[in-house]
């Protein structure tokens, strides 16, 4: 069955299958957008599900369905008005009611219902970091009580000691014969290892919880209305069990840095205070409800944790002979890592800024 449209109807949909079209730009999913024909029916979104990055489909769409169904009963205590465009609404099949993805020759679709009159952002600024901060941390808020156990779509996606795991197997290897070439970044991302695995330690002791996080934690994985303001949070595929720090961190990394995580010229490359105070009070604003003490004390750890994460997993990607990430030249990977580790010293340096500003809110 290669006919998009007879994927479509195999779906609980309202409405008859008008067209269907490929929308937006995804990197892991193929997706697709399904009008129907009738005025007073809603427009769908359609999806290939990658198996590659998302083996166990059950338990990825189970943990969607877990996040979407306390979302929805959350807003609906609120007395919140346009709950369809708050949260996202996956359909059923029509072979079974329970079940949210068709299998079509080998491959898992699912369908959702398309929001209309909402636009994604790409633009990082303080005004898109703190709406990011606010809407990522209320999502964490509403979940805090989930009663479902969530499963690891991707495990050990942020372990930090997993990763270090990872690197000290393939220094030992060293199948790209390269570890001679950057040992001085060796040592000094080695050197770090102990104060950077906190986060497990103390989880182990009991003193740090799991939460229900997002885990990519990217501007254009929100949705605005057309007055500016932020809908839903969609992209729930990494919704799983991690430390807070997960969606704070992340998102810093990428959007608190002056330049492209693979900028070459290291002079571009530095942690932007602006954005981290604008991510952090909407952050700290809708997040403030269920924040331990010693989470709200470790945010400027997070924001150090994760462009070293970054550097110690392009620098394994890079001594395994660059398989993992895409690379337009040799030295792509080692670009990479140079950059990420400069990030990481710059935040390192601004700890005490943070922690005060912290405090000050």
């Amino acid at each position: 069955m290669n006919n998009y449209q007879d994927i479509a109807d195999l779906f609980a949909i309202r409405g008859t299958v008008a067209e269907v079209r490929p929308l937006g730009e995804g990197l892991i999913n193929d997706t697709l957008l399904v009008t129907t024909a009738e005025a007073d029916a809603p427009d769908y979104v359609l999806q290939r599900v990658n198996t590659n990055v998302f083996p166990d489909v059950d338990m990825l769409m189970g943990n969607i369905a877990a996040v979407t169904r306390h979302i929805r009963r959350k807003l609906e205590a609120a007395g919140a008005t346009d709950i369809d465009r708050r949260v996202l609404t996956f359909m059923p099949t029509k072979a079974d009611a329970t079940k949210l993805y068709a299998m079509v020759e080998g491959q898992p679709w699912r369908m959702m219902v398309f929001i209309a009159d909402a636009v994604t952002k790409q633009a990082v600024n303080p005004e898109s970091s703190e709406a990011a901060g606010e809407a990522f941390g209320l999502f964490q808020a509403m979940l805090a009580d989930i009663p479902e156990q969530l499963g690891e779509t991707i495990k050990d996606f942020h372990n930090m000691e997993f990763r270090l795991e990872q690197l000290r197997e393939v220094i030992a290897q060293d199948p790209a014969h390269r570890v001679a070439t950057v040992q001085p970044i060796i040592d000094e991302l080695l050197g770090h290892a102990e104060e950077m695995t906190v986060a497990e330690r103390l989880g182990r002791e009991g003193r740090l919880p799991k939460r229900i996080c997002h885990c990519d934690t990217k501007v254009n994985n929100m949705m605005f209305d057309k007055e500016d303001r932020v809908l839903c949070v969609i992209d729930l595929d990494t919704v799983m069990p991690n430390f807070i720090f997960s969606d704070y961190g992340d998102f810093l990394r990428t959007a608190a840095n002056f330049t492209a995580e693979d900028d070459p010229d290291l002079t571009h490359v530095g942690f932007n205070m602006e954005i981290f105070k604008a991510f952090t009070r909407g952050y700290l604003r809708s997040a403030k409800s269920f924040l331990t003490p010693l989470e709200k004390e470790m945010l400027p750890y997070a924001a150090t944790l994760f462009p070293y994460m970054q550097a110690v997993r392009f620098l394994w990607d890079y001594l395994s002979g660059d398989k993992y990430w895409k690379c337009r030249y040799p030295d792509h990977n080692l670009d990479r890592v140079r950059n990420q580790l400069t990030l990481f010293r710059s935040a390192m340096a601004k700890k005490p800024e943070m922690a005060a500003f912290i405090a000050s809110l």
